[in-house]
């Protein structure tokens, strides 16, 4: 009776043990790996949580590479997350891709908190049409002006940026009829692919017209600078991210080729010096621009700075008054930006902002009368029309934005700039990750968020009654002091008249710079 059922028993488990056999295989090909990284995490000697919690503890490596998009995505409201909120940046996508922009239901800002500031508008808007304002840039000892756009996108080198990113930029800009300031980086053969106007910066490591040495190359510079491409020079005083640094690129991030285009050795750091060696005072960083403006064929020469001792913005006024050589430019960084890396210490403690360093640097060309000559700019996480406004409001005459061309060129704010390993292929040199970021297709959206940034920016000018946006004036703006106090911003912050500070400095907030300051240094006097 038994015999008569065994085999088929026998039969029914081999045959059970046959379809299990191929997911115990995969079960082993899951558990073995495990195992074995499992009894390494309890040998290894360098992570004590590893040793205690073998396998687990690597769960908090995969939540720390995961955070930037978890907290974005999930954890955050659209007005928390830094150095964006979400709903500065879906402006910036929306634009980029042509979407509605609309907001529905009102503001999120609280009104009564001192979050919010706004724009006077008048109860008589302007009827002027749309209009395609340019700021002409160079004064009487420029050959060769540039007719600016009010909104051009700011200093981001080839090396912290990938080629794709560089080339799509630099088309934006061509279909746009706007400028892209290469970055201290150099200027690749990127960004001259696609032809769109040039502002070449020239940082304290000289790429692309260095000598051996690392000095400033007089001949190699006048060979690039040149080309009807480049329209102006920037000389790099310090940046925002950074201020008083130089510029940092991790060595992963250094190729062969970006080492070919600045002249240093691949895979190692690349590090500019915190300070020019072309010149150490005053009088001799306006000698040499004056070089620069001649090397060049007389085009415009200027300089970026984020203001840091006010005494020394005073410093370079009084040498332009006392040599009579004028910068054709000055473009103030504000401390709250930065495509590049650096120390967390920098970025979060050193620097002046953008508000407070462009109301300096306005009141101290102003006060000395200059400012019919040089130009002002402002650039500091600048991405809307409000953001322009307000800039232009303090004196600025035009506006450059960073991380905004970036979020259009699809940035994700996932905080691996520094790291190779940019998910969209806009902050990385792997070849892999690049080919995600289609030029021709990101083009149009970099052009399409700067048009569309002026439309609306025109559009606050008519609602304000004005018939140009240089008219703009501090009082234009108010300011939330608290709950139940707000001011216009001409009565928070301090705004000189013209050639006060030659006819009376002692009668302004900026006397004791004013005293502090020399053409022959950047020193304090005395």
């Amino acid at each position: 009776m038994l015999t008569r059922f065994a085999a088929p028993v026998v039969l029914a488990l081999l045959s059970g043990l046959a379809l299990l056999v191929p997911h115990l295989l995969w079960l082993l090909l899951v558990t073995v790996p495990l195992l074995l990284i499992a009894l390494w995490d309890m040998v290894q000697t360098k992570h004590s949580l590893r040793r205690n919690y073998p396998l687990i503890a690597r769960i908090r490596w995969i939540m720390e590479d995961l955070r930037p998009f978890l907290r974005s995505y999930i954890v955050e409201g659209d007005l928390e997350g830094r150095p964006y909120s979400q709903d500065e940046r879906s402006l910036v996508y929306a634009r980029a891709k042509g979407e509605l922009d609309e907001h529905p239901f009102g503001t999120e800002l609280d009104v009564y908190s001192q979050e919010y500031e706004w724009l006077a508008h008048s109860m008589a808007p302007s009827t002027h049409s749309d209009n395609p304002w340019r700021l002409r840039i160079g004064n009487g000892r420029c050959g060769k002006p540039y007719d600016a756009a009010l909104l051009n996108i700011s200093a981001m080198s080839f090396g912290s940026l990938s080629a794709n990113a560089i080339r799509a930029l630099n088309k934006g800009a061509k279909i746009g009829n706007f400028y892209h300031d290469t970055g201290e980086g150099g200027l690749s053969h990127y960004h001259r692919e696609h032809g769109g106007d040039l502002v070449w910066e020239l940082g304290s490591g000289y790429f692309g017209c260095r000598d051996d040495d690392g000095k400033f190359d007089p001949a190699r510079f006048a060979e690039t600078a040149q080309l009807d491409q480049v329209r102006m020079v920037e000389i790099k005083l310090s940046q925002g991210a950074k201020p008083g640094h130089g510029g940092v690129l991790p060595g992963p991030k250094v190729s062969e080729e970006i080492a070919r285009t600045r002249g240093v050795p691949a895979h190692q750091d690349c590090v500019s010096p915190a300070a020019h060696s072309a010149f150490s005072t005053p009088i001799e960083l306006l000698e040499w621009a004056a070089q620069l403006r001649e090397l060049s064929g007389g085009k415009p020469v200027g300089a970026k700075f984020c203001v840091g001792q006010p005494h020394e913005v005073f410093a370079l006024m009084k040498a332009m008054l006392e040599t009579g050589i004028r910068l054709d430019f000055l473009v103030v960084d504000g401390a709250e930006g930065g495509t590049g890396a650096a120390p967390v210490e920098f970025s979060n403690r050193i620097g002046m902002p953008l508000r407070e360093g462009l109301i300096l640097t306005r009141n101290a060309l102003v006060g000395c009368g200059l400012k019919g000559d040089v130009k002002l700019g402002a650039s500091g996480k600048v991405h809307s029309g409000a953001g322009m406004a307000f800039n232009m409001a303090m004196g600025a005459d035009w506006c450059n934005a960073a991380r905004a061309f970036m979020f259009s060129l699809g940035c994700v704010q996932s905080m691996q700039c520094h790291t190779d390993r940019c998910p969209t292929g806009i902050a990385t040199q792997s070849q892999s990750r690049q080919r995600g970021l289609v030029v021709e297709d990101k083009a149009e959206r970099v052009a399409r968020f700067q048009s569309k940034t002026l439309k609306s920016f025109a559009e606050m000018i008519r609602a304000m009654a004005l018939d140009d946006p240089w008219q703009l004036r501090p009082h234009h703006i108010s300011e939330r002091l608290d709950g139940a106090r707000a001011d216009t911003v001409d009565r928070i912050y301090h705004f000189v008249d013209e050639g006060v500070l030659l006819s009376d400095p002692d009668a302004t907030q900026y006397g004791r710079y004013w005293k502090a300051a020399q053409a022959g240094s950047f020193r304090v006097a005395g």
